[in-house]
Formats: C-alpha cells, sequence, structure tokens
C-alpha cells in the first residue's frame, strides 16, 4: 500500500473508530487518546499483517524496535498475529482495536517480555496464550522486569501457561483489564514500586488472582482498586498458600478497596506479615475458608466497611505468637458462617464471624448466621488488650468467645447485642469452655475479663 493512500485509509478509519468509541477521542487511561493515533504508524508499513498464515515474529521484532527508537506509538489494525519471543524494547507504546485485535502464542519460548526498561504501553489487544507453556526465564504472558513505567490497559489475556500477567519490580498500572484461564495466577507482582491495580476483570484462574509478594518484609504500597475477581481455584492444593481471590505477602502498605469477589477457594483478601495493610469497603461471597485474613508478623491492620456472605470464617486477624498484632476491625458486615472448609482444622475449627487476639479494637461489626462464635477474642495465653463494642451479633452458637487461659491478657467487651444459642459471652481455655453465661454474672467473671452494659436479644 502507497504511503498517501494508506495515510487517507488510516484517517478514515480513525474518523469510524472515533464515531463509535467516543471516549477515544480524549486523552483517557483507556487505550491510546485519538491524537495519539495521529501521530503513530501502523502495523502495515512494516509488512506485519492481520491473518498472515506464517508466525511473523522477526518483523514484529523489527516493528518494535524501529518505532520505540524513534518515539512513535504503532497501531495494531484489527485481526489475529501469531508471534513469539517478543522483547518489547523500551517506550514501546502498542494499541489495537479493543476486542478485535488479537496476538497469540506461537510456542517455543516466550510471548511478550522487557527487562531495565523506562517505559512500556500495551493497550486495546487480546493477548491470547493458547494454553501453551513458556520456556524458563518467564512467568507469564506478558512478563515484565525492571520497568520503572509499565502500562497495561483495556488488554483481553487468556490461556496462560503459568500467569497472566507477571511483574518484578515495576511501577505503572495495570487497568480496565480481563485475564481468564491462567495455569497459576492472573496478575503476580513482586518488588513493586508504586503500582496500582484497578477496574480489572480476573476469572477462572487455577492458584490464585491478584498476588502481591516481595522478598523481604518492606514498604510496597501497591492500590488494588474496583477489580471483579471469580472463580479462583487452589489446583496445587495447600491450606492457604494458594486460592486466593487477592494475596500479600511481606507487602507493607497495601490498600485493597471496593473490590467485588466472588467465588475463591480460600480468602478474598489474605495479608501474610503484610503490615500497614487496609482491606476497606470490599464485597466477598463464597469463599471456601477465611474470608479477610491478616496474620502471623503483620502490624496496623484496618479491616472496614466489608460485606462478607459465605465463608468458613469472615475476619481473622491473629497469629499473635508470631508477633501479628495491631488493628481496627469496624464496619464490616458479616453473614453465612458455616463450619466446612477446605482441610481439617485445627480446633476451635471453622465457623467464627470475626477472630482476633492482640491490641485490636472490634467495633460496629454485623454478624449474622455463624456456626461457632460470633467474635473470638484470643487463643490460650495470645491474647492482648483487645477492646469489643457496640456489635450486633445473632444466629450464632456462642456470641462472643474470649480466653480466660494462663497468660492470657485483658479484654474489654462492652455494648454488644447478641442473640446466641449456647451463651452471649462465654470464656474459654484453648478448645474447652470454662464459664458458664458471662452477661449479668454476680461470680465467676475471670479477673483478665471486664464486661459493661452487653444486652442478651
Amino acid at each position: 500500500m502507497q504511503r498517501r493512500a494508506f495515510l487517507t485509509h488510516f484517517g478514515t478509519g480513525l474518523a469510524a473508530l472515533a464515531a463509535s468509541r467516543p471516549a477515544l477521542a480524549q486523552s483517557t487511561p483507556q487505550g491510546l487518546s485519538l491524537a495519539e493515533l495521529r501521530g503513530s504508524t501502523s502495523a502495515l508499513d512494516f509488512d506485519v499483517r492481520p491473518g498472515a498464515l506464517d508466525n511473523q515474529s522477526a518483523a514484529f521484532q523489527r516493528m518494535l524496535d524501529e518505532t520505540a527508537r524513534r518515539g512513535i506509538p504503532v497501531f495494531l489494525p484489527a485481526g489475529v498475529y501469531v508471534v513469539s519471543n517478543i522483547k518489547l524494547p523500551d517506550g514501546a507504546i502498542v494499541a489495537g482495536v479493543p476486542g478485535r485485535t488479537q496476538l497469540v502464542y506461537g510456542g517455543d519460548g516466550h510471548f511478550l517480555s522487557g527487562q531495565a526498561l523506562q517505559q512500556v504501553r500495551l493497550s486495546g489487544l487480546i493477548v491470547d496464550g493458547a494454553n501453551r507453556w513458556t520456556g524458563a526465564g518467564t512467568d507469564g504472558l506478558v512478563d515484565l522486569r525492571g520497568v520503572t513505567d509499565a502500562t497495561l490497559e483495556d488488554l483481553t489475556i487468556r490461556g496462560a501457561g503459568r500467569d497472566g500477567i507477571h511483574l518484578e519490580r515495576c511501577g505503572g498500572r495495570v487497568a480496565d483489564c480481563a485475564i481468564s484461564g491462567a495455569a497459576r495466577f492472573g496478575l503476580f507482582a513482586v518488588e513493586s514500586s508504586g503500582l496500582t491495580i484497578r477496574d480489572n476483570r480476573i476469572e477462572a484462574c487455577a492458584n490464585g488472582g491478584i498476588i502481591v509478594h516481595r522478598w523481604s518484609e518492606a514498604h510496597d504500597g501497591t492500590i488494588i482498586a474496583n477489580n471483579r475477581i471469580a472463580d479462583i481455584g487452589a489446583a496445587n492444593g495447600g491450606t492457604g498458600q494458594w486460592g486466593n481471590a487477592i494475596n500479600l505477602f511481606r507487602a507493607d502498605d497495601v490498600l485493597v478497596t471496593g473490590n467485588r469477589i466472588e467465588g475463591a477457594a480460600f480468602s478474598a483478601v489474605r495479608g501474610n506479615a503484610a503490615r500497614g495493610l487496609q482491606v476497606i469497603g470490599n464485597s466477598c461471597r463464597a469463599l471456601g475458608e477465611t474470608a479477610i485474613y491478616s496474620e502471623f508478623g503483620f502490624e496496623n491492620a484496618i479491616v472496614a466497611d466489608n460485606i462478607i456472605d459465605g465463608a468458613a470464617n469472615g475476619i481473622s486477624v491473629t497469629n499473635f505468637n508470631e508477633g501479628g498484632r495491631a488493628a481496627t476491625v469496624s464496619g464490616n458486615v458479616i453473614r453465612n458462617i458455616v463450619a466446612s472448609g477446605p482441610y481439617t482444622p485445627d480446633a476451635p475449627g471453622f465457623g467464627t464471624g470475626i477472630g482476633i487476639e492482640a491490641d485490636t479494637t472490634v467495633t460496629g461489626n454485623m454478624i449474622e448466621g455463624a456456626a461457632l462464635f460470633g467474635i473470638n477474642v484470643g487463643w490460650g495465653p495470645y491474647l492482648r488488650d483487645c477492646v469489643i463494642s457496640s456489635n450486633v451479633i445473632r444466629d450464632v452458637r456462642i456470641g462472643i468467645g474470649v480466653s480466660d487461659a494462663p497468660g492470657a491478657g485483658q479484654a474489654l467487651i462492652s455494648a454488644n447485642v447478641i442473640a446466641a444459642r449456647n451463651g452471649a459471652i462465654r470464656a474459654h481455655r484453648w478448645a474447652e469452655l470454662s464459664s458458664g453465661e458471662l452477661v449479668g454474672a454476680r461470680r465467676g467473671v475471670p479477673e483478665n475479663i471486664v464486661l459493661a452494659n452487653n444486652r442478651i436479644a
């Protein structure tokens, strides 16, 4: 195609595209703006053509290298492109027609990767791994390592033989993407710096949805907001290291907010040794184990204003024996907590709405329908300075259980309204109940427990 004829054809196509997608005419996060597209070049200029019968990897790589060197975006017209072993150069900006431009992995190595780059931007592409394994040294269909500003927007990523997106030591954002069918994780990010993960749809991944890890505990600061996550399995088994919609490990100061999570083999949000974790305003349904977990060596967690409907435990803020301490659990609605889970648990078993141990305030929560405790405070000697106040607890076996085992610290329990089958507030020593009903009791209240103004409904 002659250059002048192509420009005429391309300009006409852009006008039609702008008419069908009005948002494209503005500089928005979803894809390139119309102004940017007008400054781009087409893949056709580099003899990269949709629907070609052969693998176009060599021509595709030359196209990316040349356009990045010249500092211009490249536009991929609608159609199918079979490529593999593509190394994204620094400054690569690639845009397609959302839902119609499809890159298919040709096998024999890796798909799209980049290392030690300042900037990469991909948008409007279907990235199809064809359920093929990638070779050694890459873990994702899109695999970026050491990229300062990685922008992945409006991508459809499917059929990954391992991870859909794998980011290592990257900043930037992953937004408005649809990720499904990953054999390991939908999105794995390790050692991130200023990363935002928002407004994505992640479904049917075999071992996890969004995973944010660090090699050693440190500030991370990732924002995970407004994603929809569903049907997350635990194909590798275990007792919680797999099967989580959102999993954080050693990553401090992460915000998890506004996500809609339905169907995970284990947790909706699981923070392991993650300090400064905020889990706020998420909707969590149909979880196989504990819906929201802050565990092991965490500090300063906030778990607030979440809705949990259906899990083996609701919220667990525990592991004082491993240094886990300091949390606020407030304003949550927790329903339908059952006694069965994905493995045989240690005592006291599944079925607790909220479990806490050290330096924690639990206030203003609504718990309805729990097979065991509405709220469980401490375990053996692992209890210190907890406040449980102004909660409404209904349809549970025991409203509030609190440890009075030797070595247990103090708990203040006040102004709760409780409807329970086997006692509103009762003490326990490990797995054994050690008191009768404590609400209104004139004697027999353990010295480490202070009660005030609680009511039996």
